[in-house]
Protein backbone atom coordinates (compact mmCIF):
# COMPACT_ATOMS: atom_id res chain seq x y z
CA UNK A 1 0.00 0.00 0.00
CA UNK A 2 2.90 2.57 0.94
CA UNK A 3 4.49 2.41 -2.59
CA UNK A 4 0.83 2.97 -3.99
CA UNK A 5 0.72 5.88 -1.97
CA UNK A 6 3.60 7.23 -2.98
CA UNK A 7 3.11 6.68 -7.05
CA UNK A 8 0.00 8.78 -5.91
CA UNK A 9 1.89 11.67 -4.53
CA UNK A 10 4.39 11.52 -7.40
CA UNK A 11 2.16 11.58 -9.78
CA UNK A 12 -0.20 14.58 -7.54
CA UNK A 13 3.82 16.24 -7.48
CA UNK A 14 3.89 15.74 -11.27
CA UNK A 15 0.27 17.55 -12.37
CA UNK A 16 0.72 20.45 -9.70
CA UNK A 17 4.19 20.86 -11.30
CA UNK A 18 3.34 21.40 -14.88
CA UNK A 19 -0.25 22.72 -14.43
CA UNK A 20 -0.54 25.06 -11.02
CA UNK A 21 -3.08 24.59 -8.36
CA UNK A 22 -5.90 22.25 -8.77
CA UNK A 23 -8.99 21.44 -6.23
CA UNK A 24 -9.17 17.68 -5.36
CA UNK A 25 -11.82 16.89 -7.99
CA UNK A 26 -9.64 18.22 -10.43
CA UNK A 27 -6.49 16.01 -9.55
CA UNK A 28 -9.35 12.98 -9.65
CA UNK A 29 -10.27 13.56 -12.83
CA UNK A 30 -6.96 14.77 -14.38
CA UNK A 31 -4.77 12.17 -13.27
CA UNK A 32 -7.06 9.44 -13.49
CA UNK A 33 -6.58 8.10 -9.90
CA UNK A 34 -8.90 7.13 -7.67
CA UNK A 35 -10.44 9.66 -4.72
CA UNK A 36 -9.30 7.54 -2.23
CA UNK A 37 -5.77 7.66 -3.98
CA UNK A 38 -5.28 11.36 -4.63
CA UNK A 39 -6.47 12.06 -1.02
CA UNK A 40 -3.71 9.28 0.34
CA UNK A 41 -1.57 11.07 -1.99
CA UNK A 42 -1.86 14.84 -0.92
CA UNK A 43 -1.84 13.36 3.04
CA UNK A 44 1.73 11.83 1.88
CA UNK A 45 2.84 15.67 0.30
CA UNK A 46 1.38 17.39 2.97
CA UNK A 47 3.43 15.67 5.78
CA UNK A 48 6.31 16.44 3.49
CA UNK A 49 5.17 19.82 4.11
CA UNK A 50 5.07 20.50 -0.05
CA UNK A 51 2.02 21.60 -0.56
CA UNK A 52 0.11 24.93 -0.02
CA UNK A 53 -3.83 24.64 0.82
CA UNK A 54 -6.08 27.59 -0.41
CA UNK A 55 -9.79 28.36 -0.04
CA UNK A 56 -10.84 29.87 -2.96
CA UNK A 57 -14.83 30.72 -2.81
CA UNK A 58 -16.29 27.53 -1.48
CA UNK A 59 -13.11 25.60 -3.64
CA UNK A 60 -10.07 24.31 -1.90
CA UNK A 61 -7.27 24.63 -4.11
CA UNK A 62 -4.09 22.83 -3.71
CA UNK A 63 -0.53 23.68 -5.34
CA UNK A 64 3.14 23.10 -4.39
CA UNK A 65 4.84 25.34 -2.31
Amino acid sequence: MIEIIGEAAGKIWAYLNENGEASVNKLISETGLSKNDVLRGIGWLAKEDKLIFETKGRVETISLK
